[in-house]
């Protein structure tokens, strides 16, 4: 082999090299563009549980005050005496409400406290609910 075919040949295997080395590179850019985009994804997936997580514990702290506050009130009814007491009480239950859809909001979270699949539940708590709901629902027809 002469001199001239030996700098052609390291003259090609310089260029595949080079070749290559772009290549290379080009993998490494692409490769530093995917894990940069799926931080920003990871990023945001963790923004929204944790914004998520944040509701919940709120949302807990308001049905456990509900609760208490229905507990209450479960706690006077029992101490009625007559029906006229007992049907004051279940008043109580939808004190406050003004429209059809706040009854609504307000008889899905009482039915969320007494169902009787409930550790709380009372069957006759449900039905004085759903008796007042029932007049009610009427009444804002």
């Amino acid at each position: 082999m002469s001199f001239e075919e030996e700098k052609r040949a390291l003259e090609a295997e310089r260029r595949n090299f080079e070749k290559e080395r772009k290549e290379f590179q080009r993998r490494i850019e692409i490769e530093d563009r995917r894990l940069e985009q799926q931080q920003k994804l990871f990023d945001m997936k963790f923004k929204i549980l944790e914004d998520e997580l944040k509701k919940l514990a709120a949302e807990k702290e308001q049905v456990a005050k509900q609760k208490e506050f229905y507990s209450r009130v479960s706690d006077f009814e029992s101490q009625s005496v007559n029906r006229y007491e007992t049907a004051a009480s279940s008043e109580m239950f939808f004190s406050g409400v003004g429209s059809k859809q706040s009854l609504r909001k307000r008889y899905r979270d009482l039915i969320k406290i007494y169902h009787p699949d409930n550790v709380d539940g009372d069957n006759g708590t449900i039905q004085e609910i759903n008796r007042e709901y029932d007049h009610l629902n009427k009444v804002f027809g």
